[in-house]
């Protein structure tokens, strides 16, 4: 039974953590500084169902989403998304490793899409396009960080002290 209660509490503690970081995707902040990220990391090394971990940033990121509203590279934002989960789940590695695999797959795959949908297809359009965007790296790599090392360490405070002790 105290099992049960232990177990409940680490999917509120969670649940609850990763509302907080969404709810920091919708106000104010730096571009690209946003939890989702952290969220797919944080989820591919906590929990053990790996199809949830994976639809979990999605998740996030579609509500917010809703109100924050689509553009045309949505779909590439979605998809390194989908591929920072897999990498967490696949490459055991340290956190500070997967973290800045995460922010290079998301700059790939999103200024790909940048690319695809609003520059000249040349060699020149795609280093102009990726050139633009190294502001925005920083951002996400800082963002990425912040928000994977929060989780990590606000669940693992939460747990040592607020879970239900099992004797």
């Amino acid at each position: 039974m105290f099992k049960n209660l232990s177990k409940n509490f680490d999917i509120n503690c969670i649940f609850l953590l990763i509302i907080f970081a969404v709810l920091s995707r919708l106000i104010p902040h730096p571009p690209n500084f946003t939890p989702i990220g952290g969220i797919a990391i944080f989820a591919a090394n906590k929990i053990s169902d790996k199809k949830i971990a994976i639809l979990l940033p999605l998740i996030c990121l579609f509500f917010s989403d809703l109100i924050l509203g689509f553009s045309m590279i949505t779909i590439f934002v979605y998809l390194g998304f989908v591929l920072i989960s897999l990498s967490s789940i696949i490459f055991k590695i340290k956190i500070y490793k997967k973290v800045m695999l995460s922010s290079i797959l998301f700059f790939v795959v999103s200024n790909f899409g940048v690319w695809i949908l609003g520059y000249p297809k040349t060699i020149n359009g795609f280093i102009e396009c990726y050139t633009l965007a190294i502001p925005f790296f920083t951002n996400t790599l800082m963002g990425d960080f912040f928000y994977t090392y929060f989780l990590i360490y606000g669940f693992k405070f939460f747990s040592k002290y607020f879970s239900p002790r099992v004797s």
